[in-house]
């Protein structure tokens, strides 16, 4: 039965976005390894931050999409929890490859990329 979006309440909104949500990711990732194709990451290697949408894998590489260098994260709790950073510099449109070797550790980012500059 199809929903009239207009009579639900916002909580019952909240819920049919999510679930829509969960329903979209299921359908748009891809599992490499341990990395899901289509998921945002934070990646952290020896030197930066970056993250991004996890596009391609490689022996060797990583390629993200809207990527964007976190300069300064603040606390890692509050960067990772709820997505607050202190200085990011989003890459121009495009790839952007990091190298695998350089990898210190990564996880799922579920707070949208970061398109701004702040």
């Amino acid at each position: 039965m199809k929903k009239d979006l207009n009579k639900l309440s916002f909580s019952e909104l909240q819920k049919e976005l999510k679930e829509l949500s969960e329903q979209k990711e299921k359908v748009c990732t891809k599992r490499v390894g341990v990395w899901d194709i289509g998921k945002n990451y934070v990646l952290r290697t020896v030197t930066m931050i970056q993250v991004g949408k996890l596009v391609k894998v490689t022996d060797n590489e990583l390629v993200l999409e809207d990527a964007a260098w976190v300069a300064d994260t603040g606390r890692w709790k509050s960067f990772l929890a709820e997505g607050e950073f202190d200085e990011a510099e989003p890459f121009p449109d495009g790839e952007v490859i990091v190298g695998r070797h350089s990898l210190i550790d990564a996880c799922v980012w579920n707070h949208g990329v970061i398109r701004i500059q702040k």
